[in-house]
């Protein structure tokens, strides 16, 4: 299946607990079908004591979104998003193309 959320992208989350929020994309799993977004779905790691860190307790990490839970944002004023196609242009070069808005294409 085509990649069609890639790194670097503004994406809106559109189901579950964190409904309506934005964040850029820090990674993407396209094997597990996940993505990394910057401030949502933190979660804790709880660590054993060693001898870098003796008393142990937990750190915050990142915890991947589903990517059927992100949509594309396409103008960051208003927070439109669109689905996201793809066209070959005339130099032959596949781009990704927003559906919503008229085929402009997405960087």
């Amino acid at each position: 299946m085509a990649q069609r959320i890639r790194k670097d992208d503004i994406v809106k989350i559109i189901s579950g607990d964190n409904k309506g929020t934005t964040g850029k994309v820090l990674s993407v799993d396209p094997v597990a079908q996940t993505a990394l977004v910057e401030g949502v779905g933190l979660g804790h790691r709880h660590v054993k004591p060693n001898q870098l860190n003796p008393r142990g307790g937990t750190k915050d990490i990142h915890v991947p979104m589903p990517l059927h839970k992100l949509a594309l944002v396409v103008d960051e004023k208003t927070g439109k998003t669109s689905r996201v196609g793809y066209k070959i242009n005339a130099d032959g070069v596949k781009v990704r193309v927003a559906r919503q808005l008229n085929n402009k294409e997405v960087k």
